[in-house]
Protein backbone atom coordinates (compact mmCIF):
# COMPACT_ATOMS: atom_id res chain seq x y z
CA UNK A 1 0.00 0.00 0.00
CA UNK A 2 1.31 3.64 -1.12
CA UNK A 3 2.16 5.76 2.02
CA UNK A 4 -0.43 8.35 2.76
CA UNK A 5 0.04 11.91 1.38
CA UNK A 6 1.45 14.57 3.25
CA UNK A 7 -0.70 17.43 3.28
CA UNK A 8 -1.46 17.34 7.14
CA UNK A 9 -4.70 18.66 6.66
CA UNK A 10 -6.91 16.80 8.97
CA UNK A 11 -9.69 19.15 8.84
CA UNK A 12 -10.98 21.55 5.83
CA UNK A 13 -12.66 24.89 6.24
CA UNK A 14 -14.61 26.19 3.08
CA UNK A 15 -15.86 29.21 2.39
CA UNK A 16 -18.36 29.64 0.11
CA UNK A 17 -21.03 27.51 -0.95
CA UNK A 18 -21.60 27.97 -4.09
CA UNK A 19 -20.03 25.66 -7.60
CA UNK A 20 -17.31 25.50 -6.63
CA UNK A 21 -17.17 26.06 -2.91
CA UNK A 22 -19.17 22.76 -2.59
CA UNK A 23 -17.16 20.89 -5.15
CA UNK A 24 -14.51 21.54 -3.05
CA UNK A 25 -15.77 20.42 -0.18
CA UNK A 26 -17.27 17.10 -2.29
CA UNK A 27 -13.83 15.98 -3.78
CA UNK A 28 -12.22 17.03 -0.28
CA UNK A 29 -15.20 14.54 1.98
CA UNK A 30 -15.07 11.80 -0.67
CA UNK A 31 -11.71 11.16 -2.29
CA UNK A 32 -9.61 13.17 0.04
CA UNK A 33 -11.62 11.83 3.14
CA UNK A 34 -11.24 14.83 5.42
CA UNK A 35 -13.63 16.50 7.61
CA UNK A 36 -14.88 19.91 6.06
CA UNK A 37 -16.20 22.71 8.06
CA UNK A 38 -18.96 24.81 4.87
CA UNK A 39 -19.36 28.51 5.67
CA UNK A 40 -21.92 30.63 3.33
CA UNK A 41 -23.30 33.97 4.60
CA UNK A 42 -26.67 32.66 2.36
CA UNK A 43 -28.12 29.90 4.72
CA UNK A 44 -30.28 29.00 1.15
CA UNK A 45 -26.92 28.37 -0.64
CA UNK A 46 -26.13 26.18 1.74
CA UNK A 47 -28.81 23.88 1.84
CA UNK A 48 -28.93 24.34 -2.12
CA UNK A 49 -24.94 23.04 -2.21
CA UNK A 50 -26.17 20.22 0.06
CA UNK A 51 -28.81 19.31 -2.18
CA UNK A 52 -26.69 19.47 -4.54
CA UNK A 53 -24.20 17.11 -2.97
CA UNK A 54 -26.82 14.74 -1.82
CA UNK A 55 -27.84 14.30 -5.56
CA UNK A 56 -23.95 13.98 -6.53
CA UNK A 57 -23.66 11.14 -3.62
CA UNK A 58 -26.60 9.45 -5.58
CA UNK A 59 -25.78 9.28 -8.56
CA UNK A 60 -21.99 8.40 -7.89
CA UNK A 61 -23.91 4.77 -5.91
CA UNK A 62 -26.66 4.72 -8.96
CA UNK A 63 -23.87 4.42 -11.48
CA UNK A 64 -21.82 1.56 -9.27
CA UNK A 65 -18.82 4.37 -8.34
CA UNK A 66 -18.93 4.41 -5.02
CA UNK A 67 -20.95 1.81 -2.41
CA UNK A 68 -23.45 3.67 -0.04
CA UNK A 69 -21.45 3.54 3.02
CA UNK A 70 -18.88 5.90 1.28
CA UNK A 71 -21.19 7.95 0.21
CA UNK A 72 -23.04 8.20 3.42
CA UNK A 73 -19.48 8.88 5.41
CA UNK A 74 -18.62 11.29 3.11
CA UNK A 75 -21.77 13.29 3.03
CA UNK A 76 -21.36 13.14 7.01
CA UNK A 77 -17.79 14.30 6.55
CA UNK A 78 -19.29 18.30 5.77
CA UNK A 79 -20.15 20.08 8.77
CA UNK A 80 -22.27 23.45 8.24
CA UNK A 81 -20.91 26.55 10.33
CA UNK A 82 -21.21 29.90 11.03
CA UNK A 83 -18.80 32.11 10.13
CA UNK A 84 -14.82 32.39 9.90
CA UNK A 85 -14.23 31.72 14.45
CA UNK A 86 -15.37 28.31 13.55
CA UNK A 87 -12.33 27.60 11.23
CA UNK A 88 -10.27 28.16 14.11
CA UNK A 89 -9.47 24.02 13.99
CA UNK A 90 -9.12 23.92 10.63
CA UNK A 91 -5.36 22.82 8.79
CA UNK A 92 -6.69 24.37 5.72
CA UNK A 93 -9.27 27.13 4.21
CA UNK A 94 -9.92 27.65 0.80
CA UNK A 95 -11.77 30.54 -0.08
CA UNK A 96 -14.08 30.16 -2.98
CA UNK A 97 -16.52 33.36 -3.05
CA UNK A 98 -16.98 36.11 -6.33
CA UNK A 99 -13.96 37.13 -8.55
CA UNK A 100 -13.86 40.78 -6.39
CA UNK A 101 -10.68 41.75 -5.08
CA UNK A 102 -11.76 43.57 -2.34
CA UNK A 103 -13.99 40.76 -0.85
CA UNK A 104 -11.02 38.63 -0.91
CA UNK A 105 -8.73 40.87 0.49
CA UNK A 106 -11.18 41.63 3.11
CA UNK A 107 -11.73 37.86 3.95
CA UNK A 108 -7.91 37.00 3.77
CA UNK A 109 -7.45 39.82 6.45
CA UNK A 110 -10.41 38.26 8.36
CA UNK A 111 -8.83 34.62 8.36
CA UNK A 112 -5.21 36.11 8.72
CA UNK A 113 -6.63 37.65 12.44
CA UNK A 114 -8.80 34.93 13.28
CA UNK A 115 -6.47 31.89 12.63
CA UNK A 116 -2.94 30.47 13.55
CA UNK A 117 -0.11 31.23 11.23
CA UNK A 118 0.10 27.47 10.83
CA UNK A 119 -3.09 27.48 8.96
CA UNK A 120 -2.82 27.31 5.24
CA UNK A 121 -5.00 29.62 3.39
CA UNK A 122 -5.94 29.18 -0.26
CA UNK A 123 -7.82 30.92 -2.41
CA UNK A 124 -9.57 29.59 -5.70
CA UNK A 125 -9.31 32.47 -7.62
CA UNK A 126 -9.31 32.13 -11.35
CA UNK A 127 -7.61 35.56 -12.35
CA UNK A 128 -7.08 37.80 -9.28
CA UNK A 129 -3.96 38.27 -8.19
CA UNK A 130 -2.41 35.86 -5.42
CA UNK A 131 0.14 38.00 -4.05
CA UNK A 132 -1.97 40.77 -3.54
CA UNK A 133 -4.61 38.50 -1.74
CA UNK A 134 -1.55 37.01 0.07
CA UNK A 135 -0.04 40.92 0.95
CA UNK A 136 -4.10 41.48 2.83
CA UNK A 137 -2.75 38.44 5.55
CA UNK A 138 -0.52 40.38 6.79
CA UNK A 139 -2.22 42.06 9.98
CA UNK A 140 -2.14 45.86 10.52
CA UNK A 141 0.46 47.34 12.04
CA UNK A 142 2.68 44.74 10.83
CA UNK A 143 5.59 45.61 8.43
CA UNK A 144 5.12 42.93 5.44
CA UNK A 145 9.37 42.59 5.36
CA UNK A 146 9.18 41.54 8.42
CA UNK A 147 9.48 37.71 9.69
CA UNK A 148 5.63 38.37 11.89
CA UNK A 149 4.54 39.90 8.46
CA UNK A 150 6.83 37.38 6.10
CA UNK A 151 5.09 34.31 8.12
CA UNK A 152 1.23 35.20 7.81
CA UNK A 153 1.54 36.32 4.26
CA UNK A 154 3.66 32.97 3.30
CA UNK A 155 0.78 30.65 3.94
CA UNK A 156 -1.58 32.01 1.40
CA UNK A 157 -1.06 30.06 -1.78
CA UNK A 158 -3.94 29.83 -5.74
CA UNK A 159 -5.59 26.74 -5.53
CA UNK A 160 -7.36 26.67 -9.26
CA UNK A 161 -9.99 23.98 -8.82
CA UNK A 162 -11.66 23.56 -12.43
CA UNK A 163 -15.95 23.95 -12.68
CA UNK A 164 -17.59 21.36 -11.76
CA UNK A 165 -15.06 20.15 -9.13
CA UNK A 166 -16.37 16.74 -9.25
CA UNK A 167 -15.94 16.10 -12.91
CA UNK A 168 -12.81 18.38 -13.71
CA UNK A 169 -9.23 16.58 -13.55
CA UNK A 170 -6.94 19.53 -13.08
CA UNK A 171 -5.72 21.96 -10.34
CA UNK A 172 -3.72 25.10 -10.55
CA UNK A 173 -1.33 25.81 -8.15
CA UNK A 174 -0.28 29.73 -8.23
CA UNK A 175 2.23 30.28 -5.98
CA UNK A 176 2.06 34.38 -4.80
CA UNK A 177 5.66 36.02 -4.40
CA UNK A 178 5.68 35.03 -0.19
CA UNK A 179 4.30 31.52 -0.76
CA UNK A 180 6.58 29.25 0.94
CA UNK A 181 7.76 26.07 -0.57
CA UNK A 182 6.43 24.15 2.12
CA UNK A 183 2.96 25.56 1.67
CA UNK A 184 3.30 24.86 -1.87
CA UNK A 185 3.99 21.27 -1.49
CA UNK A 186 0.98 20.76 0.61
CA UNK A 187 -1.34 22.91 -1.21
CA UNK A 188 -0.20 20.14 -4.16
CA UNK A 189 -0.14 17.12 -1.74
CA UNK A 190 -3.81 18.19 -0.81
CA UNK A 191 -5.16 18.64 -4.29
CA UNK A 192 -3.70 14.88 -5.25
CA UNK A 193 -5.45 13.90 -2.63
CA UNK A 194 -8.53 15.12 -3.88
CA UNK A 195 -8.01 13.15 -6.67
CA UNK A 196 -6.71 15.75 -9.04
CA UNK A 197 -4.15 16.16 -11.53
CA UNK A 198 -1.45 19.38 -10.75
CA UNK A 199 -0.44 22.10 -12.92
CA UNK A 200 1.87 25.07 -11.45
CA UNK A 201 1.24 28.60 -13.08
CA UNK A 202 3.24 31.86 -12.10
CA UNK A 203 1.05 34.84 -10.14
CA UNK A 204 0.44 36.36 -13.42
CA UNK A 205 -3.07 37.82 -14.46
CA UNK A 206 -5.34 34.58 -15.50
CA UNK A 207 -2.53 32.28 -14.87
CA UNK A 208 -2.22 29.63 -17.47
CA UNK A 209 -5.83 28.64 -17.76
CA UNK A 210 -7.88 31.67 -18.33
CA UNK A 211 -5.03 33.91 -20.02
CA UNK A 212 -5.53 31.32 -23.24
CA UNK A 213 -8.96 30.34 -22.59
CA UNK A 214 -10.80 33.54 -22.01
CA UNK A 215 -9.68 35.61 -25.00
CA UNK A 216 -11.23 32.79 -27.09
CA UNK A 217 -14.53 32.79 -25.30
CA UNK A 218 -14.30 36.05 -26.16
CA UNK A 219 -13.68 36.26 -29.75
CA UNK A 220 -16.38 33.61 -29.95
CA UNK A 221 -19.19 36.38 -28.39
CA UNK A 222 -17.61 38.99 -30.88
CA UNK A 223 -18.26 37.05 -33.60
CA UNK A 224 -21.85 36.29 -32.63
CA UNK A 225 -22.37 39.56 -31.81
CA UNK A 226 -21.31 41.10 -35.36
CA UNK A 227 -23.63 37.93 -36.87
CA UNK A 228 -20.82 36.15 -38.74
CA UNK A 229 -22.30 32.83 -37.56
CA UNK A 230 -25.73 31.42 -35.24
CA UNK A 231 -24.32 30.12 -31.54
CA UNK A 232 -25.35 26.84 -32.39
CA UNK A 233 -22.92 26.63 -35.51
CA UNK A 234 -20.15 28.42 -33.55
CA UNK A 235 -20.21 25.65 -31.03
CA UNK A 236 -20.59 23.08 -32.99
CA UNK A 237 -17.63 24.23 -35.50
CA UNK A 238 -15.68 24.39 -32.78
CA UNK A 239 -17.17 21.07 -31.13
CA UNK A 240 -16.64 18.94 -34.18
CA UNK A 241 -13.85 20.60 -36.25
CA UNK A 242 -11.50 21.13 -33.26
CA UNK A 243 -12.93 17.67 -30.98
CA UNK A 244 -13.64 20.93 -28.35
CA UNK A 245 -15.92 18.96 -25.55
CA UNK A 246 -18.56 21.41 -25.98
CA UNK A 247 -18.43 24.66 -27.98
CA UNK A 248 -17.05 28.56 -26.68
CA UNK A 249 -20.66 29.56 -25.92
CA UNK A 250 -21.91 26.42 -24.13
CA UNK A 251 -18.68 26.73 -21.97
CA UNK A 252 -19.29 30.49 -21.09
CA UNK A 253 -22.83 29.36 -19.69
CA UNK A 254 -20.96 26.95 -17.74
CA UNK A 255 -18.54 28.87 -16.10
CA UNK A 256 -21.33 31.70 -15.66
CA UNK A 257 -20.90 34.69 -17.95
CA UNK A 258 -20.67 36.74 -14.48
CA UNK A 259 -17.69 35.40 -13.98
CA UNK A 260 -16.70 35.37 -17.45
CA UNK A 261 -16.63 39.36 -17.36
CA UNK A 262 -14.92 39.71 -13.99
CA UNK A 263 -11.89 37.34 -15.55
CA UNK A 264 -12.03 39.63 -18.52
CA UNK A 265 -12.37 42.75 -16.85
CA UNK A 266 -9.46 41.60 -13.89
CA UNK A 267 -6.64 40.39 -17.49
CA UNK A 268 -8.01 43.50 -19.03
CA UNK A 269 -7.31 45.76 -15.81
CA UNK A 270 -3.72 43.86 -15.39
CA UNK A 271 -2.25 43.97 -18.57
CA UNK A 272 -3.76 46.84 -20.67
CA UNK A 273 -3.70 44.51 -24.01
CA UNK A 274 -7.09 45.40 -25.77
CA UNK A 275 -6.91 41.06 -26.94
CA UNK A 276 -8.56 41.19 -23.01
CA UNK A 277 -11.51 43.34 -23.71
CA UNK A 278 -14.57 42.11 -23.03
CA UNK A 279 -16.82 42.13 -25.76
CA UNK A 280 -20.09 44.71 -25.62
CA UNK A 281 -22.79 41.49 -26.05
CA UNK A 282 -21.07 40.06 -23.01
CA UNK A 283 -21.40 42.89 -20.86
CA UNK A 284 -24.80 43.70 -21.63
CA UNK A 285 -26.12 40.39 -20.82
CA UNK A 286 -24.34 40.26 -17.22
CA UNK A 287 -26.16 43.80 -17.25
CA UNK A 288 -29.43 41.46 -17.74
CA UNK A 289 -28.32 39.20 -15.30
CA UNK A 290 -28.41 36.26 -17.93
CA UNK A 291 -25.60 34.45 -16.28
CA UNK A 292 -26.19 31.17 -18.04
CA UNK A 293 -26.12 27.92 -16.64
CA UNK A 294 -27.08 28.34 -12.91
CA UNK A 295 -29.80 30.55 -13.36
CA UNK A 296 -31.29 29.70 -16.08
CA UNK A 297 -30.26 31.78 -19.02
CA UNK A 298 -27.22 32.72 -20.89
CA UNK A 299 -25.97 32.21 -24.64
CA UNK A 300 -28.75 29.03 -24.35
CA UNK A 301 -31.65 28.13 -21.89
CA UNK A 302 -31.52 25.66 -19.01
CA UNK A 303 -34.03 24.14 -16.86
CA UNK A 304 -33.25 25.36 -13.41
Amino acid sequence: MAAPIAHGVKQLAVLGAGQMGLGIAFVAALRAKVPVLLHDRSPEQVQKGLALMDKLLAKDVAKGRIQQGDATEARDRVQVVNGVPAFRDADMVIEAVSENLQLKQTIFADLAKELSPSVILATNTSSISVTKIAASAVPPGVAPASAEGQKSAERVVGLHFFNPVPVMKLVELIPALQTSDSTLARARSFAIACGKEVTVSKDVPGFVSNALLMPFINEAIMWLEKGVATREDIDTTLRLGMNHPMGPLQLADFIGLDTCLAIQQTLYAGTGDSKYRPSVLLERMVDAQWYGKKNGKGFYEYDT
